[in-house]
């Protein structure tokens, strides 16, 4: 899995929206985030273009948490 590193804020929002995720509230450049699948989660995408690798991965990696899957899994999910 190689994570893309040229990922907008509006590409990532448009592609968790397939896992249930809504935008609920945006304060200055970043836009909270909510899904009630599998209980209500949470997450916080900054609105910068590109989203920077570590923080993708980082929104993946807690995404995979919630979801109790491999963070592959969830990569394919959104982007395959």
């Amino acid at each position: 899995m190689r994570i893309p590193r040229d990922i907008s804020a509006t590409e990532l929002i448009a592609s968790l929206k397939k896992l249930g995720y809504e935008v609920t509230r945006q304060k200055g450049s970043h836009i909270r985030l909510t899904t009630q699948v599998n209980g209500q989660h949470h997450i916080t995408v900054p609105g910068h273009n590109p989203v920077k690798i570590g923080t993708l991965s980082a929104i993946l990696s807690d995404i995979s948490r919630h979801f109790g899957k491999p963070k592959d899994e969830i990569f394919r999910a959104i982007f395959g």
